[in-house]
This record gives C-alpha cells, structure tokens and sequence, in this order.
C-alpha cells in the first residue's frame, strides 16, 4: 500500500495525509467488498459539480442555464472523469480483484469511478477550498474549450441510470406511422423506478433522444437528477 501512496502522492502533486481515504479509491469492490471506494465515488460526485458548477457561473455569467446545463454535464461525465483518471495514471493504481479484469485492460467506468473517488477522499482530507484548486487544476483546460463535446440526452440519461441502479435504461419501439417519406416513430424509454415515457421523432435515434429528453425532465422536475 505505501508504494502506491508514494506514487499517487507523486501523480497528485501534494502530500496525503488521510492515507485510507486514498486506499479505498483505487480499490475496487472486487478487491474488498467493504472497503472500496463506491461511497467516496458518491462523495466525489457531488463535489466535483458544485466545483464545476461554481466556476461556470463566474467564468460565463453571460451564458443562458441551458448552455451551462449542457457544458457542466460534458465535464463531470464518466468520459471526462475517464479522460481525468488517465492523466493521473489511475489505471497503474487501481487494486482489482477480479481475475478476468486483472488480466484485461481495466474497464473506463472503473478509471472514472476512482477518479471521483479520489475527489471525495481529497475533499475528507483536504477541505473544499484545496478540493476545489485541485478540480481547477485538472479540469481548467476543459473549461475554456470552445469545441466542448455537449453530452446528448441519450447518454445523460444512460450515465444516470447506470450510476444509480447499476441498469441501462429500457428503450421500447411503440409505432411507426405516417407516409414512406415522412415517417413518424414512436419510442418509449422508462428506468428501474419510473413508468414509460414515450416521444416522437421522424427516426428511431431521434425519437429515442426525445424520450430521453422528456424523461430527464421530468427527473429534474423531481429534483431526482
């Protein structure tokens, strides 16, 4: 354990003084059942949008909620988180247990779980003024990207369900009417808790984003999401 201390020390750039924290988030749950780092992930989570969320209203007051909505959901995405976790070389850290991932690459989700992970156990450690430099830090070039990749709707609700309930969301194809040239599709999409939500669109992708879209507002009407 101190080797790896010693090198996410080094990775991080400061010095760790809650050494467990630390260990539980490059272990996964295949490796210690009890002590991995799925409540820090939950932690990580929640602090990394505020600090997200936070600089995007005083780096764009201009900008309308919508626009802010979308550029904060493409930076606290489990891609971004991924992309993150890479940089700081999770991928040699993390403890896995299973024996079928030990001899594959470790999967993205378990890079990008850690990665939250570890902002949790920093804010523990560190506080949320030194979290929150740290978030800066790592994520200040992706801020300021002009072609920031604006997360669909489809993947929202895909990222949010499978973060929740560890489940894809259930897509269902309803109809199809209209004429050849005109088509209209309908689609329903429901997770583990709700009902069926249906939309239209002149396509089954297109019909499937409207559903997710509706289903996503109607979970933020909820205060779920």
């Amino acid at each position: 354990m101190k080797k790896i201390i010693n090198k996410l020390e080094h990775n991080l750039g400061f010095k760790i003084n809650k050494v467990e924290l630390y260990n539980k988030a490059v272990t996964h749950k295949s490796a210690d059942k009890n002590n991995n780092y799925e409540k820090l992930e939950f932690l990580g989570d929640r602090v990394l949008g505020l600090c997200i969320s936070k600089t995007l209203l005083e780096t764009f007051p201009d900008q309308k909620e919508g626009i802010l909505d979308k550029k904060l959901a493409s930076l606290v995405n489990k891609n971004k988180c991924y992309e993150i976790g890479k940089e700081l070389q999770l991928d040699t850290l993390i403890k896995i247990g299973n024996l079928r991932l030990k001899k594959n690459i470790i999967e993205k989700k378990i890079i990008s779980d850690s990665c939250e992970a570890l902002i949790g156990a920093i804010y523990l450690d560190k506080g949320l003024d030194f979290v929150e430099k740290f978030i800066l830090k790592n994520w200040d070039k992706h801020i300021y990207d002009k072609n920031i990749n604006i997360i669909d709707a489809k993947t929202k609700l895909q990222e949010y369900s499978l973060k929740r309930f560890k489940l894809l969301p259930i897509y269902k194809f309803v109809s199809n009417t209209g004429p050849k040239h005109k088509p209209n599709f309908k689609v329903a999409v429901k997770l583990k808790d709700t009902s069926f939500v249906e939309a239209d669109g002149s396509s089954k992708k297109l019909a499937q984003q409207a559903a997710a879209t509706k289903l996503l507002n109607i979970l933020e009407n909820k205060n779920e999401i």
